[in-house]
């Protein structure tokens, strides 16, 4: 695909066919890392592990006999009202 940089605002960008998108399994909206390499612009989807699993996943994979417990942070180290 060949395409232009073009100028929209104050910043410069490229269009992209929803093919190019396709193959490289990114949507509109997506996040996405930009980086050179060699000379080369590079985009990359970012898959983030985070929010992958709902609350009920992640309890249902709580051991069967787990007990939370109380935490101690330690005495206050600044303006903390305890």
């Amino acid at each position: 695909m060949v395409t232009r940089v073009q100028k929209w605002g104050n910043s410069q960008g490229l269009r992209l066919s929803k093919h190019v998108l396709s193959d490289a399994h990114i949507e509109v909206g997506d996040v996405v890392d930009v980086a050179v390499q060699e000379g080369s612009i590079v985009v990359r989807p970012v898959r983030r592990v985070r929010g992958a699993l709902d609350l009920e996943q992640l309890v249902a994979a709580m051991p069967k006999g787990y007990k939370p417990g109380e935490a101690d942070w330690g005495p206050p180290v600044g303006g903390e009202v305890w």
